[in-house]
């Protein structure tokens, strides 16, 4: 019984870390004292502890309890005794690489689709579908795989960015690049805007927030999904 909230983002602009979601995450953790924070993906410049300690401070306004998976011995342990887990943002290609070096993707998996709570923000929710080849990031180091959990059967490419009106820069737009993606891969991609995130509730997967969401196929056109819309594949 998979329950995921799969956000974009950890903060939009003008707001503090997570505060958009904290209404929403304290129902979904309703009943979770302590929580087991993932800093795998830590953004540039901050240690564990220090990435741990922004989690913790957010999570403060809602009563829940945070600690890293690297202050426990053993990291699978750690997350099979976890009420619940969250994944914060930063590179998804390091991330990756230390939930394998570490062995605890599979673990991890497993106890999301056993009824475990789980928050992914940026790359915590790339990991969610089947592989990370949508994300934004650089390939600053090298993940033994780019599989992931596949808690959901499509991808996402966090902090979809749609082209600006009138400017004049000459690279490629995020819709550009994930139509080359599906030159030689099925699966489908959905372009999540910040400020929105997917709600699973077990099979059923949930837009919600207050903008749309862009669905890619393969061969077919682009849509909008709207807030509220069910994903069905």
């Amino acid at each position: 019984m998979k329950k995921m909230i799969i956000a974009s983002t950890s903060t939009v602009h003008g707001s503090k870390y997570l505060a958009y979601l904290l209404p929403t995450l304290k129902k979904h953790f309703t009943g979770v004292k302590e929580l087991l924070f993932i800093p795998y993906a830590r953004p540039s410049g901050i240690s564990y502890d220090e990435y741990t300690a922004i989690a913790k401070k957010a999570f403060s306004e809602i009563n829940i309890d945070v600690k890293g998976i690297h202050e426990f011995e053993n990291a699978k342990e750690a997350v099979n005794n976890a009420s619940a887990i969250f994944t914060g943002g930063g590179n998804t290609f390091e991330l990756v690489n230390q939930l394998y070096k570490n062995d605890v993707l599979t673990t991890l998996k497993e106890v999301i689709e056993n009824g475990t709570p789980y928050l992914g923000t940026s790359a915590g929710s790339n990991i969610c579908g089947v592989n990370m080849k949508n994300t934004n990031d650089m390939p600053i180091v090298y993940p033994p795989s780019f599989t992931t959990l596949g808690c959901i059967n499509f991808n996402i490419n966090a902090h979809y960015l749609d082209p600006i009106e009138g400017s004049t820069h000459m690279g490629e737009t995020r819709e550009t690049r994930i139509k080359e993606f599906h030159v030689f891969n099925e699966t489908p991609v959905l372009g999540l805007r910040e400020g929105s995130w997917l709600e699973v509730d077990n099979d059923a997967v949930f837009l919600r927030g207050k903008l749309t969401a862009r669905l890619f196929k393969r061969n077919e056109q682009p849509i909008e999904l709207i807030s509220g819309d069910l994903l069905k594949f």
